[in-house]
């Protein structure tokens, strides 16, 4: 079966594993920190926190921007539910903006009127949390100017697009945002088995995740509250944390790993150019590119070219999935999960999201993808949709 995406792990990140495996350091030792730096040194960051999810990365970001209840958190539909789980964790409300139908990522457009809408109001988001889905980078500039007019912070959810670039800028950077949060996850273009990371320009901002990272402890004197000179206080608690650091071991894997990032997007490319070639003159729209943007190609997601029939994209589903392709879909409308219709969202809230829902697979895309796999995928899919 060849699935829709998959990690690489060589001789080399075994060997780097294995030197931690050895070391007197299995967890907080010299490591993480280092991982840390060369992520925020790739991307161009001031400082990098490291963590054991996205999904942790995402919910310190927002305690540390204070998000909490009556609070506001808006992200994108076409997500995983984690960009918006993230507000929840924090006792906020969330809201979605629905996404341009070319790039499947939040609308400029749609975010712009519900802001206008918003203010009228007085429910205007404290958060915004733009996803750069399948790779490929928001309009983080557009996005940027509004954030200073209407006043919210923005949080990247950048879990797919490690690699990928702004107006040549590259994603992580923080230049249009407060905080960005990549994932490791094994099928992201880099893995250190699971984990993730939280990048940011912002000294305080940063030094409030890595607390919250560690039982909200700092070791600090100058944060720590005096206590007798005759009593050992090296380290006190001063804000509620959590457990969610990422250890040595997953560190010493992600290190290696992101020596062939490059390498890794360069090859996402080639192949995400073999199918643009290749599906040209069929009837499915493959991914457009915006001229900002330089993606990582996450996903590599088709679009079947019908009038929302579900049938017709579960016929194709299945097929694929009966000739050894483990496609699959990215992603079910956070809104109609059952949990998030509880809280009032309903079918048509966000029609340009499920109808995305209703046409899209994902087919297979990763970096190490065999050429033979990708024609057996190409091959396939020819006659699945002609026959």
């Amino acid at each position: 079966m060849i699935p829709y995406g998959r990690q690489e792990i060589t001789e080399a990140d075994i060997s780097e594993v294995e030197k931690v495996l050895r070391s007197d350091f299995l967890t907080q030792g010299p490591t993480v920190p280092r991982f840390e730096k060369s992520v925020a040194s790739y991307c161009g960051a001031s400082n990098a926190i490291a963590v054991n999810s996205a999904t942790s990365a995402l919910h310190i970001a927002c305690l540390a921007l204070d998000l909490g209840p009556g609070d506001w958190l808006w992200t994108s539909p076409n997500t995983f539910v984690a960009s918006a789980n993230c507000g929840r964790y924090c006792g906020a409300s969330i809201d979605f903006v629905d996404i341009d139908p070319k790039t499947y990522n939040m609308s400029i457009s749609a975010l712009s009127d519900k802001l206008l809408k918003a203010e009228k109001l007085g429910k205007l988001p404290k958060i915004l949390v733009p996803v750069h889905f399948a790779g490929q980078p928001c309009d983080m500039s557009a996005i940027h100017q509004l954030s200073k007019r209407y006043g919210f912070k923005v949080i990247e959810d950048a879990s797919h697009a490690i690699g990928a670039s702004y107006n040549q800028i590259k994603v992580g950077s923080c230049k249009h945002s407060d905080i960005t949060v990549f994932s490791f996850h094994p099928v992201k273009i880099i893995t250190t088995a699971e984990g993730g990371m939280a990048l940011t320009n912002n000294k305080e901002l940063a030094d409030k995740m890595f607390r919250l990272r560690t039982h909200g402890i700092t070791n600090e004197k100058k944060k720590m509250k005096q206590r007798p000179e005759n009593q050992i206080w090296n380290y006190q608690q001063i804000d509620l944390g959590f457990n969610y650091r990422m250890n040595d071991i997953q560190a010493a894997l992600g290190l290696n790993q992101i020596k062939r990032l490059d390498h890794y997007v360069e090859s996402r490319h080639k192949i995400a150019k073999l199918y643009d070639k290749e599906f040209k003159n069929l009837s499915i729209t493959t991914p457009w590119q915006a001229p900002f943007a330089y993606s990582s190609y996450h996903l590599y997601p088709i679009t079947i070219k019908t009038d929302s029939n579900i049938k017709i994209q579960k016929k194709i589903y299945d097929e694929l999935r009966n000739n050894d392709i483990a496609v699959n879909l990215h992603y079910i409308p956070v809104h109609r999960h059952p949990y998030y219709e509880k809280l009032g969202f309903k079918k048509n809230d966000f029609p340009i999201a499920e109808k995305f829902h209703l046409e899209e697979i994902s087919i297979p895309m990763y970096a190490i993808l065999e050429d033979e796999h990708q024609y057996h995928v190409i091959e396939t899919l020819k006659k699945v949709i002609t026959a």
